[in-house]
């Protein structure tokens, strides 16, 4: 009931503004779109009558099988509408700069609350996905609100990316009972996962050359750095070199999972992920952050790149002196 207040806050703010934009973080995962897109549709089927948008300027292609975002070309109407930050820690993190002329503003997220940008910040560190957030606000308010099908995949896409169809921790009961409202609209969980998981031939062969070459830390952080030339040669896309960062997830021993991603404008973006271990002060220290145990960075070069993998390295010596129990 703590939250009760908070959400009726923004159920007010909602009804009282005629445009609504949610915004998201960048580079966008099946989180972040199923919530921005799930949110936009709820609130499209609930208030016929307002001009409701999802916008964002990268895409992750992968995942316009759950709808697409707006295109806002008049950017005056920022100054006229409520915008929603949604599963975005950071205001540096959002993906649109024009949210800084917002009308009102309301953060949404999920992530550890490291900073008070908007108006209201709802945030539910309790929640393992932002979309969780979104599908209890309309359990809520069932009353008033409407879940139509399409605001449905989205969140459950949303929700089981970023819980690994629901394996990893903060996955209790009410996770499953959120999941079972979704349920609610028939979806056809084979066809999601289709479009999610199955790979084509490229990045099966990547994934046989990430686990001939990757490379293994003396306390056990294993790593791969995914270079431009490697995409080119098995025609893959940066969304399809990250999502193979599980490849790694099962070494026994290598507790600390790391990807090294060329992008075009040369920087390195870097996928860090864990069991038991949190290491969100890594992302941190290389201009990310995310959640403890899963989060992003970028690094600038190589000399960089070879600091963060020594930092997660001590991080992960420090962890296995001083804890029983790491496999």
């Amino acid at each position: 009931m703590k939250h009760l207040e908070t959400k009726k806050q923004i159920l007010e703010k909602i009804k009282q503004n005629d445009n609504i934009i949610i915004v998201r973080h960048i580079r966008p995962d099946g989180d972040c779109m199923g919530t921005s897109i799930g949110l936009r549709e709820i609130l499209r089927a609930s208030f016929p009558n307002k001009k409701i948008y999802s916008v964002g300027k990268t895409r992750a292609e992968y995942l316009d099988f759950i709808g697409t975002e707006d295109e806002i070309i008049d950017k005056q109407l920022y100054k006229e509408s409520l915008v929603i930050a949604v599963d975005t820690a950071t205001s540096d993190r959002i993906d649109d700069d024009c949210f800084k002329d917002a009308k009102e503003f309301i953060k949404i997220d999920h992530h550890l609350a490291v900073e008070d940008y908007a108006e209201i910040n709802y945030v539910r560190e309790d929640f393992p996905a932002a979309s969780c957030i979104i599908v209890d606000f309309y359990d809520t308010f069932r009353n008033e609100l409407v879940m139509p099908k399409n605001a449905a995949i989205a969140l459950y896409v949303g929700l089981t990316t970023d819980t690994g169809r629901f394996r990893y921790r903060g996955v209790g009961s009410r996770v499953f009972e959120l999941a079972a409202i979704l349920m609610e609209h028939d979806l056809d969980i084979e066809t999601i996962y289709a479009k999610l998981y199955l790979k084509d031939a490229g990045s099966l062969k990547l994934q046989g050359l990430i686990y001939k070459n990757f490379k293994t830390t003396e306390n056990g952080v294993v790593y791969m750095h995914i270079t431009q030339k490697m995409m080119k040669k098995y025609n893959l896309s940066y969304d399809s070199a990250a999502a193979l960062i599980n490849s790694l997830d099962s070494i026994k021993g290598n507790l600390i999972w790391i990807f090294f991603i060329d992008q075009k404008d040369k920087t390195i973006r870097v996928r860090i992920r864990s069991r038991f271990v949190p290491v969100v002060s890594v992302g941190r220290a290389y201009r990310g952050g995310g959640h403890p145990n899963a989060c992003g960075a970028t690094v600038h070069n190589k000399k960089e790149l070879k600091e963060l993998v020594k930092m997660a390295d001590s991080l992960l010596k420090e962890y296995k002196e001083n804890n029983e129990g790491w496999l």
